[in-house]
């Protein structure tokens, strides 16, 4: 069993650290934050040990998962895997590119395993959609969720929008040809609503639009490919896939069909709703998190694919011509 323990208990923190202590594949050895107060009362509400600094969390673990402000993703995960500790660290990956490129140089000299937390990669829904992907060539995404001051101290961008770039990097597989962008500051020093379209080597194009300004939340993907379109709705957890196949003979008169005109025939329309498997998407990641240290193979979500996912998202606030405010 694996010893673990928690970098950072504020709100996100606290569901990793009792996601953590409900899983079997981990014994959990503490928590550090750097709040006296805040540890105090996650103390008193878990039973978990707080420990009054990082390095002494350090000398009782095998790994850590790092779920502080984005600006303390590098100190933290450098400072562990110098002292060669595995690394979970909550997405983005760092603050930086820069520092992103040392964490991944740093992983491979330790020889320790980094897993990013892009949440998005567990959702059922989003597993339950995969086996039907074959050559996407138009993505459209939407993230919009209520304002909420929590997050604001970084463009949409790092804070919403990377969810769907690394969707949409880890569905594609193709390099980054261009990116162009919009979007605009409204109650923050970052902007609060963008718009991204980016194209790949191989002609797909994806257009990705966050808000943090919304009325309602709304997590929606739309993927459009020869003969199917598949959505997901990341929120509701639910897949629709619409096929299109080619009818030799009559068709059957109760099928749904549809005349291609110019005398290329007829295709039926065939409507597919998979099963969700029901399941904690933060659950499952750190779990495999676990499996990946103890099966030695490679993180769900990988350093590099923490970075390149970072690297698109600075791309884009770079054609938004604003630079996003880490320290406001």
């Amino acid at each position: 069993m694996l010893s673990i323990g928690v970098v950072g208990t504020g709100h996100l923190g606290k569901i990793h650290l009792k996601l953590l202590l409900e899983t079997d594949r981990y014994h959990v050895a503490g928590f550090f934050d750097e709040s006296p107060e805040v540890a105090s009362a996650v103390e008193a509400e878990t039973g978990c040990k707080a420990y009054p600094s990082f390095e002494e969390l350090l000398e009782h673990v095998d790994a850590v998962d790092i779920v502080t402000p984005t600006l303390f993703h590098h100190y933290y995960a450098s400072k562990a895997l110098r002292a060669s500790k595995h690394v979970f660290i909550e997405k983005p990956i760092s603050a930086t590119v820069d520092e992103g490129r040392e964490l991944e140089r740093l992983a491979h000299e330790a020889g320790k395993k980094v897993q990013i937390g892009h949440v998005e990669r567990f959702n059922p829904a989003f597993i339950a959609a995969e086996p039907y992907f074959s050559n996407p060539m138009f993505i459209e995404t939407h993230r919009l969720a209520q304002f909420n001051p929590r997050g604001t101290d970084v463009s949409v961008v790092l804070d919403l929008m990377i969810h769907d770039i690394d969707i949409v990097l880890h569905t594609i597989k193709s390099p980054v040809r261009k990116i162009s962008a919009s979007g605009v500051a409204v109650v923050s020093e970052t902007p609060d609503i963008a718009n991204a379209r980016i194209e790949f080597d191989n002609g797909c194009v994806a257009n990705l639009t966050a808000s943090r300004l919304s009325m309602k939340n709304m997590r929606k993907t739309r993927i459009f490919q020869r003969d199917a379109y598949i959505s997901i709705d990341f929120l509701d957890k639910e897949v629709e896939v619409i096929r299109m196949r080619a009818i030799e003979g009559e068709p059957d008169p109760l099928a749904i069909t549809i005349e291609l005109g110019n005398n290329k025939g007829v295709k039926q329309i065939l409507l597919d709703k998979p099963e969700i498997s029901p399941g904690n998407a933060i659950k499952s990641e750190l779990e495999s998190f676990a499996d990946a240290i103890m099966l030695n193979k490679n993180p769900v979500v990988t350093a590099s694919d923490g970075l390149q996912a970072l690297d698109v998202a600075y791309r884009i606030i770079e054609k938004l011509n604003l630079t996003p405010h880490l320290f406001a």
